[in-house]
């Protein structure tokens, strides 16, 4: 099989995390793109959207082909694989922002209840019929193309994260309805445990007691939703915190690893280095 390459969204404008693409300007660079096919599977290293405003298409995600046409946004995650067809029959705008722009601007809440993008198996990819497209799209280019630079990128992100809400909004009323409501329920309970207690324990049993049930049935559960188990669920939680703390505060290491409740300063180097193959400091 041939490798799938890994991809990071590089232009003299993504500096600070953020780009906004109108199609007709990103479907002319997939013309002249070095290093990959565009049209052949590749890994993304960074979020996208797709905000289709006009036309019709469809666009390969995770081996899926998906149907666009006016009123979609089409989510690909980090970490996904996707593809451009031969149908690029559609107009709008293709969104970019990279995981240290999401955690440095975004609330700690907004983060996790943006579930699509961290666990993207919980939610189809498409959101069809989106009603607040344009309202989006003529707030977020005209905050994009100000000269005044000061706050700009906090205004940004705000803009965009109010239009993930809601996004998420209409995906989890939906997928409520679809899903095994009780099992969703144990599952949402499992990520707010985690959220107030991921630097007391990382330890599945402790989560199983919390929740009363058995270890082996919340890995069931974690897995129904993520395809992950629950204890890569909660390393990822504290990946992510940590990263975000490392982004935006000032706090000496061995600081933030006794806030992430490591004991010892070298099991918190570690644990990032694991999964990260740099440590905290090389990454800040």
């Amino acid at each position: 099989m041939e490798k799938i390459p890994n991809i990071s969204f590089k232009t003299d404008t993504f500096e600070n995390g953020f780009e906004i693409i109108p199609f007709s300007t990103l479907f002319e660079r997939l013309k002249n793109t070095i290093g990959h096919n565009p049209k052949k599977l590749h890994r993304i290293q960074f979020f996208n959207l797709f905000v289709i405003t006009e036309g019709y298409g469809t666009h390969q995600v995770d081996l899926n082909e998906y149907k666009l046409k006016k009123g979609s946004v089409l989510k690909i995650a980090k970490g996904q694989i996707h593809a451009f067809t031969e149908k690029l029959h559609y107009d709008g705008y293709c969104i970019v922002f990279t995981e240290d722009f999401l955690l440095k601007y975004f609330s700690t809440s907004s983060i996790y209840a943006i579930s699509h993008f961290y666990n993207y198996h919980l939610s189809f990819p498409v959101v069809k019929d989106v009603s607040f497209n344009d309202l989006f799209i003529t707030q977020i280019t005209k905050e994009f193309k100000e000269e005044n630079s000061y706050l700009k990128l906090d205004i940004i992100a705000k803009i965009l994260e109010l239009f993930l809400l809601r996004l998420e909004r209409d995906v989890h009323a939906f997928n409520l309805i679809k899903e095994n409501k009780k099992q969703y329920l144990l599952f949402s309970d499992f990520r707010e445990l985690v959220n107030k207690d991921y630097s007391k324990t990382r330890n599945v049993k402790d989560y199983a007691e919390m929740l009363s049930i058995s270890s082996k049935h919340l890995n069931y559960i974690v897995k129904n939703f993520t395809s992950n188990t629950a204890k890569s669920f909660i390393d990822e939680y504290v990946l992510l915190e940590i990263k975000r703390t490392l982004l935006i505060s000032s706090l000496p290491l061995k600081e933030v690893a006794f806030k992430m409740g490591f004991d010892e300063f070298t099991n918190f180097t570690k644990f990032f280095k694991k999964h990260t193959g740099i440590t905290p400091k090389e990454y800040r």
